[in-house]
């Protein structure tokens, strides 16, 4: 699929966010939508939770201070921003940072299903419980944390299933502030490339 194509379906796809009125509350208080950014052909798509402050003003996922730890650990595996493609559950700031609430993420992941439908990556990297638990409900992101997984996700009917390698990885956001998380997260970050590699 060429990538312009890829790029109007994404585009499609955030304006039925809009259209079909998802989330309301969290729209109001919102000050837009972060539907996602990066490479529409990347193998390797980042799943956050919600837009923080800083994503809400700006319209882009993970550009606060967990993106710069982001994007830190991504120049330790030799990737950039633009070689990836990253996205959250939810596509609008919760109230004062609050977790989103099981009806809200509910409400999203039928879009977010046809963001990976549409990218195809290889690679779901999920970031934080909120994220795994999209995916793998049953798991603890403390006991699986940098294990690979993999899935078959049914997308809209049953005979479109996208396989992919899930690997859970704790939020960037929790690391920032507890260093052994930190170590944590760089180490199981290291594992991108060898997976890549295998798939």
């Amino acid at each position: 699929m060429a990538t312009a194509n890829k790029q109007q379906q994404l585009d499609a796809i955030k304006q039925q966010i809009i259209d079909n009125k998802i989330a309301p509350a969290l729209a109001a208080t919102a000050t837009q939508l972060v539907f996602g950014d990066g490479n529409v052909d990347a193998d390797i798509v980042f799943i956050g939770e919600a837009p923080g402050k800083n994503e809400d003003l700006q319209g882009l996922p993970f550009v606060g201070a967990a993106g710069k730890f982001l994007n830190e650990m991504l120049q330790t595996i030799d990737l950039e921003r633009k070689d990836i493609y990253i996205t959250n559950i939810v596509k609008y700031r919760p109230p004062d940072n609050r977790d989103p609430l099981p009806a809200e993420k509910k409400a999203f992941l039928p879009y977010l299903q046809s963001q990976l439908e549409v990218i195809q990556p290889k690679v779901v990297v999920t970031l934080g419980r909120h994220s795994l638990n999209c995916f793998l409900p049953d798991l603890q992101i403390s006991k699986v944390h940098g294990e690979p997984k993999r899935v078959r996700l049914s997308l809209k009917d049953e005979a479109d299933v996208l396989e992919v390698v899930i690997l859970p990885l704790y939020h960037p956001a929790a690391a920032l502030y507890n260093p052994g998380q930190r170590q944590t997260l760089f180490a199981d970050f290291a594992l991108i490339p060898t997976i890549l590699n295998k798939i």
